[in-house]
């Protein structure tokens, strides 16, 4: 079957992405899904920074690659034997496959699952196979999904099932903004009622952490990010408080309106220096938790003797710790019902033709969801 994807053949052209054009749009095919596998015709997907890191080479990838990751859609036809997924099911996707059978994914741990990863680091399907071919080349898979595409082929373990009535172009962000930044706040954060907390970053993932934060009962919820117009816009979302991490005392500012700092820190900015003031504001016995993917050559630098002497704790978020089969219906409900509007982060509506100039929009901030919806 053919399909159309965006195709990037090299990474690390320069900027502006409107007149480099590192995606290009072409015509490619898809074989015929074998077992535990299924076709699925996209409805919606997101421009996500994990995109964008992997288009300017901070991330790099296999090339060539049909990007994307974020997206949801309905399957039209699953591979012989399969009995989880049905043609017409509406279906959200999933960035890391899971095997359901290594040490992580049986200690309840899906978003680490091991060939999950080295199927995503070599560009294939879990199955550790390519379905996608381009101008007589195959074609790599980016992260189980290449969700910038008519349709793609796909496992089934990279998809969870969601009800028909939820509006597809919102499901497409509870499959990476909703779970890497809900998740990070109340499943690696594990946020109690009445807590004070800081989001650092208020990108697309940063500002659905601050939803969940506010969701989960947070007492104060602090918006940090460099961008003023952020800030503010946090503030309308229902943050109590929002600051610049750079202007002078910005850690005992904090500390002044939490009485020593916050229980919880959420850095999603994916830079060293936010993670620094995310653990500067963290009160004694508090969590700072990071699930921001800064370049892989960035180190960190921190006393460690807070560690001990302040009980305090420093983990990492991936895929916001989440078991995807719980967390995406989870969260899906709690948008139905309003206590997740993620809607107000779509901030733009583009069509597939228009990937680069929404790619140089997000790379110059001037937007925090754009979502493609697809005809």
């Amino acid at each position: 079957m053919k399909t159309r994807i965006a195709l990037l053949r090299e990474m690390g052209l320069p900027r502006p992405y409107t007149e480099s054009r590192p995606l290009e749009i072409v015509e490619a095919t898809l074989e015929a899904p074998e077992p535990g596998e299924m076709r699925v015709k996209l409805a919606a997907a997101g421009l996500c920074h994990s995109d964008l890191s992997t288009i300017n080479a901070d991330r790099p990838r296999v090339m060539p690659m049909a990007i994307g990751h974020e997206a949801a859609g309905i399957v039209e036809e699953v591979g012989p034997g399969a009995s989880r997924f049905a043609p017409g099911d509406h279906v959200v996707m999933v960035f890391v496959p899971s095997c359901g059978h290594c040490v992580p994914c049986a200690e309840g741990r899906p978003a680490l699952c091991e060939p999950g990863a080295a199927a995503n680091g070599a560009g294939t399907l879990i199955s550790g196979e390519k379905r996608l071919s381009a101008e007589g080349e195959t074609i790599n898979h980016h992260l189980g999904v290449s969700a910038f595409s008519d349709r793609v082929i796909v496992s089934e373990n990279s998809c969870v099932k969601i009800d028909d009535d939820i509006p597809l172009d919102r499901a497409a962000l509870l499959g990476c903004a909703v779970l890497t930044g809900v998740g990070a706040v109340l499943n690696s954060g594990a946020l109690r009622p009445g807590q004070d907390v800081a989001v650092i970053g208020l990108g697309g993932v940063g500002l659905a952490g601050l939803l969940g934060a506010i969701a989960g009962g947070a007492r104060r919820v602090i918006a940090v990010d460099l961008a003023k117009d952020k800030r503010d816009f946090a503030l309308e979302l229902g943050a109590t408080h929002a600051i610049d991490p750079t202007e002078e005392g910005a850690v005992e500012t904090v500390k002044g309106w939490t009485s020593g700092g916050v229980d919880l820190a959420v850095e999603l900015a994916g830079a060293v220096p936010a993670l620094k003031y995310a653990y500067a504001i963290t009160r004694r016995g508090g969590t700072t938790v990071t699930a921001g993917l800064p370049h892989p050559e960035a180190e960190l630098s921190f006393p460690p003797v807070s560690l001990t002497a302040e009980e305090r704790v420093l983990k990492g978020s991936y895929v916001g710790s989440c078991v995807p089969v719980r967390d995406i219906p989870r969260y899906a409900a709690m948008m139905m019902k309003g206590q997740l509007p993620i809607e107000k982060l779509m901030t733009h509506t583009i069509k597939l033709e228009d990937i680069n100039e929404g790619f140089e929009r997000l790379a110059a901030g001037k937007a925090i969801r754009q979502v493609i919806v697809f005809d």
